[in-house]
């Protein structure tokens, strides 16, 4: 666990998204949960130190399984966009994870049990504030990566945990995402007002502004690879053939190249689908 302000923490040594806990004298603020049964024990011996008041709020940055299928375990209420209640409801009530295909990291392992959602029980469409004695949490709306996803922003520690706004070294989650508007949240974020701000990635800790410039960089290459592939009407064949092409922009991790093609490969396929009703042609 890294101290990244006063009563600030992140942890960014399990695996699926980085962490976030902020200890105020009123209680305890979660940002995301763990998905390994013995991560969300350790997660939770960790944070519990951190105070002595009872009171505990688990926020959720988006809908991704991997920050959302351990929120659960943590017994507290649970704060999201609007939007998630509806995805929420569009999936089973209890959970058991299979073999699934869209390069997410919860599916690298196996020993994940039976999980039940905790849907978040507090929600809000454009922002939200939590007043807790002296501090203040702003929630706000950051569509692009997922309609749902969320900034968390400290604005007297001028920290904002940015989920998956930013992914350093990684390829991004297309399935959910709107390009155009992901894009325009990246240029908001290199704005002078956050010149000072300490970014939080939802998967990568702390990242600079280069690494902003960087993921805007990367959504504008596979922005031209989506419109290529309209263009061509492409088969499924055609899309793992841009999912290797976008790839390569990537320095992969040895044992990585396989999720990260998977990764690709769903994301091009579900935001095809969603954003122009382009459903490819299985090749044979």
């Amino acid at each position: 666990m890294q101290e990244i302000a006063s009563h600030v923490f992140i942890e960014t040594d399990f695996p699926g998204v980085t962490l976030g806990a902020i200890s105020w004298p009123h209680g305890l603020i979660l940002i995301d949960a763990p998905f390994l049964p013995d991560d969300i024990r350790q997660w939770r011996t960790s944070t519990v130190t951190l105070t002595h008041s009872i009171e505990r709020l688990m926020i959720n940055l988006d809908e991704h399984y991997d920050r959302t299928l351990g929120s659960r375990q943590f017994e507290c209420a649970v704060i999201g966009h609007e939007r998630m209640t509806q995805l929420f409801k569009d999936r089973p009530v209890a959970f058991k994870p299979q073999t699934l295909e869209t390069g997410a990291e919860w599916e690298s392992f196996n020993n994940l049990g039976s999980i039940r959602w905790s849907p978040p029980e507090i929600t809000f469409s454009d922002t939200m504030e939590i007043h807790w004695d002296d501090h203040t949490l702003l929630l706000e709306s950051h569509p692009g990566p997922s309609n749902a996803a969320i900034w968390a922003v400290l604005p007297a520690e001028q920290i904002i945990f940015v989920g998956d706004a930013v992914v350093p070294s990684a390829p991004p989650f297309l399935s959910n995402a709107d390009l155009g508007a992901w894009m325009q949240i990246l240029s908001d974020l290199q704005k002078p007002e956050f010149k000072r701000f300490t970014i939080v990635s939802g998967r990568g800790g702390v990242v600079t502004q280069n690494e902003v410039k960087n993921q805007q960089k990367t959504l504008e290459k596979i922005t031209k690879v989506i419109e290529k592939l309209i263009e061509n009407s492409s088969n499924q064949e055609e899309i793992e053939k841009a999912a290797h092409t976008i790839l390569k922009n990537f320095e992969t991790p040895k044992g990585k190249e396989q999720q990260y093609f998977l990764r690709l490969r769903y994301g091009l396929m579900q935001y095809l689908r969603r954003q122009f009703g382009t459903a490819p042609e299985t090749s044979e």
